[in-house]
């Protein structure tokens, strides 16, 4: 497969005509940007099948900054769009041996990371309360997106205590506070 075939089958497969593959394969930004668009259209798809597939043609991109920043926008999609942390798992581990044809391990180790991020929110939007232990595991980026997002008073406290960084543990202790008004 040449970058222009895959270029060409991606936008055909997700039914973008309007993107030129010529200037795609030109130019690493308009690629980047038809890849973005890429994962929204199949993120938005009901079926998983071709995720994998379209996730391996990203990656063969000589390109790999802008391949890993599309893969992790498809991951951060799906995992807003499952039903569980097990979905989530299943679907996540059909892509890792496409994952590790990258050649640099930094981008290979990212994307892994936000694989475990995205299953540990989930796992805590589902219910999970996490240890100081597991929460150490995650990173500070999620760290945030739980202080931002959680409803669970155990978890912003937990959060309020033992996050990463002072703006995080803020965060968590400003939501805690607030949601203990609230709720009175």
């Amino acid at each position: 497969m040449t970058l222009h075939s895959d270029v060409a089958e991606l936008l055909a497969g997700a039914g973008i005509l309007d993107v030129d593959v010529d200037d795609a394969v030109a130019d690493e930004h308009v690629r980047g940007s038809a890849y973005q668009r890429v994962v929204s259209v199949t993120a938005s798809s009901r079926s998983r099948d071709r995720d994998r597939a379209i996730v391996a043609t990203i990656l063969r991109d000589p390109h790999e900054m802008g391949s890993k920043t599309a893969v992790v926008a498809l991951v951060d999609r799906i995992a807003m769009k499952v039903t569980g942390p097990a979905e989530f798992q299943q679907w996540s581990a059909e892509l890792l041996p496409e994952i590790d044809q990258l050649k640099t391990e930094g981008y290979r180790e990212f994307i892994r990371r936000r694989i475990h991020d995205r299953l540990f929110y989930l796992s805590v939007k589902d219910g999970h309360v996490p240890t100081t232990a597991e929460l150490a595991k995650v990173t500070d980026w999620m760290q945030r997106v739980l202080a931002e997002e959680s409803t669970s008073p155990a978890v912003l406290a937990l959060l309020a205590e033992s996050a990463n960084t002072k703006k995080t543990r803020d965060i968590a202790k400003n939501r805690a506070g607030s949601r203990k008004l609230r709720t009175k």
